[in-house]
C-alpha cells in the first residue's frame, strides 16, 4: 500500500462523514423522523429477524444498559415489540412491529431522493461501483471486528 493513497482515503472518508450531514439536509424530513440510533437498529431487526438485547448489544458494541435505554424507547413508540424467542431460548427477543417498518420504510425513502440528486451525473456502472466498494470496504472492518452485518443476498459476493 501506498502511503499517499491511504492518506487520500482517509482524508476522503473524513469528508464523507461531513458530507452526510449536507446530504441529509438535502431530504425531505417526515414529521415523525427516527432519531440516528433507532434507524440503526431497525434496519438491523428488519435485516436479520428478532433479537435479544444482549445480541443487539455485541452487534452494536455497545453496552446492554445502552441498548435497554434505546430499545425502550423504541417499545414505548411501538416501533419493537418484545416476543418469546422463536428458536426457544431464555432471553425475550425484540422483533420490529408494523410502525416501526413503516417508520423505517418513510425514513429510508426519504434518504433515496436525496442519494440521487448527489449521483444524478453518475453513470449507472459509476453508481454500481461505488455501492460494490462502500460494502467492500464496510464488510472489511467488519471482518476485523468479527462483527459482520446482514446484507441483502445480492450483495453478498462483496462481503
Amino acid at each position: 500500500m501506498v502511503p499517499e493513497d491511504l492518506e487520500d482515503i482517509e482524508r476522503e472518508l473524513m469528508l464523507i462523514c461531513r458530507h452526510q450531514a449536507l446530504v441529509s439536509d438535502l431530504r425531505k424530513r417526515p414529521a415523525d423522523r427516527l432519531e440516528r440510533s433507532a434507524y440503526t437498529v431497525l434496519s438491523r431487526v428488519e435485516t436479520e429477524g428478532p433479537m435479544s438485547i444482549g445480541q443487539l448489544a455485541d452487534a452494536f458494541s455497545l453496552d446492554t444498559s445502552t441498548v435497554n435505554r434505546q430499545t425502550a424507547a423504541m417499545l414505548r413508540a411501538g416501533l419493537l415489540e418484545r416476543i418469546v424467542d422463536p428458536d426457544g431460548g431464555l432471553a425475550r427477543k425484540l422483533r420490529i412491529t408494523e410502525e416501526g417498518h413503516r417508520r423505517l420504510a418513510t425514513d429510508r425513502a426519504c434518504a433515496l431522493p436525496a442519494l440521487a440528486r448527489v449521483l444524478k451525473g453518475w453513470s449507472p456502472d459509476e453508481v454500481r461501483d461505488l455501492a460494490n466498494v462502500l460494502t467492500h470496504f464496510n464488510a472489511s472492518i467488519e471482518g476485523l471486528e468479527g462483527r459482520p452485518w446482514p446484507r441483502p443476498s445480492r450483495l453478498a459476493e462483496h462481503t
